[in-house]
């Protein structure tokens, strides 16, 4: 009995520790990423993080660069409603990935410069043809506001087409 419930407490630990250890950068992303999601016209329900997974950051001269994947998952709660809070979480329903590339500048409040998101189911974010165009759209995204860009212009990248969830 014991032994379950130090198990149990180790498990709880273990996810407080993964928020925890996401810088605030990362954060922001993943409450950018939701806001996105949230934002499709689709989307008629509240998703929740379920984990974050792959995150990269990397700072350079011109900023940070942050990547992740967002895994969500569906809740019971209509995304009119206007309570939000203990939303259950809905065992069968969808389980969308989303992709989240973000450039910040280095400011002391660090603004976005460029950023790119892809949602979808996770399989299909799996498929080779858009593992491929999400790579080369992140580069791009870190490529935002270095030196010697003068080619570059905000928004240049910013188009992302948005394939059905």
């Amino acid at each position: 009995q014991a032994g379950m419930r130090l198990l149990l407490a180790l498990c709880l630990g273990l996810v407080a520790l993964a928020a925890a250890s996401q810088s605030p950068l990362q954060r922001r992303v993943v409450k950018e990423v939701l806001d996105y999601f949230h934002g499709r016209s689709n989307v008629h329900f509240i998703f929740k993080e379920q984990a974050v997974e792959g995150a990269v950051e990397r700072e350079d001269p011109s900023g940070t660069f942050v990547q992740l994947r967002v895994s969500l998952v569906q809740t019971a709660c209509n995304k009119r409603a206007p309570r939000r809070q203990n939303c259950r979480v809905l065992e069968k329903g969808r389980k969308p990935t989303c992709l989240a590339c973000y450039k910040f500048d280095s400011g002391d409040v660090p603004k976005v410069l460029d950023k790119y998101h892809n949602c979808g189911p996770s399989h299909h974010l799996a498929v080779k043809e858009i593992k491929h165009r999400d790579e080369a759209e992140c580069r791009a995204v870190e490529e935002a506001g270095r030196a010697g860009d003068a080619l570059y212009l905000p928004g240049m990248y910013a188009f992302s087409k948005g394939l059905p969830a």
